[in-house]
């Protein structure tokens, strides 16, 4: 491809890191960047088809010559198969029972796919973590994996963590160019860096590694070709030193910036107390707006403090909350300040186009999860994936231990589906919560996240105790932790779901038809005072001032007293 075709594509695909629909943020932070002294990744897999549930595969022993059936994770589509290792590992959501943790975020780039390669991103994540034992080696299987079926997916940014390190690795596909029947481009370039220890990073759906060291395999990896092919193609002409990853194969644009980095500088301002490495977080807000690409936030950052799981959690629970983006601020929040715009995300008026923001929450999530890698305790105990369903806001997390060998009713697999209701879903029951909820967002989200605190708070305090008896059943057997662990992670699932659905009906008697029903300092509602069945005149908080002012300029003279 030359220099020109190059070009051409790139204004061919304006928003070409957001165009997907999946559009998920993770983020990472290593072990001496956590209050714990673990290793944690955070990740919202956001899809408008994607169905929230736990995937779970046991490991096993088996035979020669057994084959892998591969199946497209976005589709289902059967990819073909390939041969099965001896060994594989239990695979819980996106850790396994290791302590490893993959999870992903789509960033697109030039249009590169390969429609013939038998391995997609979804198939690599998922049998790499049947395969693997740590973060080095699960680089090494994915890696290897693409070289020999080849890559059929878009642009992508992989977390990759174990209890000691974590990594970002970078991969995009080298596109179709078909000889003999076959592609002899099949395969992909890709860089993988390690995030130093005390540090944090995220990705959003854009590229994110830039320049990076040429001779330093402590904390770079990358493919041979990943310079020499984009030279090869026209796409880079410079020296290997300066060559930058993410401006050769998935070049900024004002969406890349707007609906994808944003996420990132706003988890940086959050974790960072305000500061970007050593400039306030502001300093950043035009690269976050779309205004200038070469204001370029860092790859990672030292945190103001050590960070614990529930303030990871509270991060994938943003809006923009007091920055410059608020989404809670303009007209589109509408009367009751709600924090999300349906799809899409453009739209045109008097034939300039406008955007809506792109937060970390989102309404469209099907799950969100995150993992922690603990080195100090045995890995059936020490890995835990925090695990939620739907939009982070509106949702709380459940501990599931990767010691398991079941996993909750209301998490599993086959529990309803996108097209399909399950009253003992959780998923369905998140949803019901999230959706009356949008409707008066500023009237019912508070009480609906007092919720939320409350219980997870609890979890936390909880966890150095389940911890300790699950290690003294370990000192007798693993056996007996692995069953405890099981046991206290499908019991807690299930008590949450139980209360959740007595917190949905509670909602919905409080808060029907735009009323606020008046409740008691026993926490029982008030009634009239004559009959138990007719409530106390109820609270009806209205619109927002902003709300009212804006109804007013549209209709004033027609709405106003005389």
């Amino acid at each position: 491809m030359n220099k020109t075709t190059y070009f051409a594509l790139v204004l061919l695909f304006p928003f070409l890191s957001v165009i997907k629909g999946e559009a998920c943020t993770n983020v990472i932070i290593t072990k001496g960047a956590s209050r714990d002294g673990s290793v944690m990744v955070s990740y919202s897999a956001d899809s408008h088809q994607l169905y929230g549930e736990l995937y779970f595969v046991r490991g096993g022993i088996h035979k020669p010559g057994e084959m892998l059936r591969v199946y497209e994770w976005d589709t289902g589509k059967y990819l073909g198969d390939i041969p099965q290792v001896p060994v594989t590992y239990t695979q819980i959501g996106n850790m396994n029972e290791h302590q490893v943790i993959i999870t992903e975020t789509t960033f697109g780039g030039l249009p590169l796919e390969d429609t013939t390669a038998q391995m997609d991103y979804g198939s690599l994540i998922y049998i790499t973590l049947q395969r693997a034992k740590s973060a080095r080696e699960a680089i090494k299987i994915m890696t290897d994996f693409v070289a020999e079926y080849g890559y059929r997916s878009e642009g992508e940014s992989f977390s990759i963590a174990d209890k000691d390190e974590a990594w970002i690795l970078e991969m995009i596909g080298k596109g179709m160019k078909v000889v003999n029947g076959k592609n002899v481009n099949k395969g992909a370039v890709w860089v993988a860096v390690r995030i130093p220890d005390g540090c944090i990073s995220a990705h959003a759906n854009q590229a994110r590694i830039t320049t990076f060291p040429l001779n330093d395999p402590d904390n770079c990896l990358y493919s041979p070709d990943v310079i020499t092919f984009a030279r090869k193609n026209g796409y880079y002409k410079g020296n290997d030193k300066d060559f930058n990853f993410s401006e050769t194969y998935a070049p900024l644009n004002f969406g890349a910036m707007r609906g994808c980095e944003a996420r990132v500088w706003a988890a940086f301002n959050i974790l960072g107390g305000g500061m970007i490495g050593e400039k306030p977080y502001t300093a950043y807000e035009d690269y976050a707006m779309g205004y200038n690409q070469s204001n370029r936030l860092p790859l990672y950052i030292r945190p103001k403090e050590k960070i614990t799981v529930k303030m990871l959690a509270d991060v994938m629970r943003d809006h923009y909350e007091g920055t410059a983006l608020d989404m809670t601020k303009d007209i589109g929040a509408g009367g009751n300040e709600l924090p999300y715009r349906w799809r899409p995300l453009t739209f045109k008026v008097d034939s300039l186009t406008y955007t809506n923001e792109r937060a970390i929450a989102t309404q469209q999530t099907g799950f969100w999860m995150i993992g922690q890698s603990r080195d100090w305790l045995p890995d059936e105990i020490g890995g835990v994936l925090w695990f939620g369903v739907d939009d982070a806001s509106t949702s709380t997390l459940s501990p599931i231990y990767v010691g398991i060998q079941n996993v909750p009713e209301c998490f599993r697999v086959g529990n309803g589906d996108m097209m399909t209701y399950s009253p003992t879903s959780a998923f369905w029951l998140f949803n019901r919560i999230s959706n009356f909820a949008y409707s008066r967002y500023n009237i019912i989200f508070p009480e609906i996240r007092a919720a939320i605190d409350k219980r997870e708070r609890q979890l936390l305090n909880r966890m150095p105790v389940i911890d300790a008896a699950a290690l003294t059943f370990y000192k007798k057997s693993p056996d007996e932790a692995r069953e405890f662990l099981t046991d206290y992670s499908v019991n807690t699932a299930q008590e949450m779901f139980n209360t959740w659905v007595e917190f949905e009906r509670h909602l919905l008697v409080k808060y029907i038809d735009g009323n606020v029903k008046r409740i008691g300092p026993d926490g029982h509602f008030l009634n009239n005072g004559y009959s138990k069945a007719i409530p106390a005149p109820p609270l009806q908080p209205g619109y927002s001032e902003k709300w009212k002012r804006a109804v007013k300029e549209d209709a004033g003279e027609r709405l106003r007293e005389r």
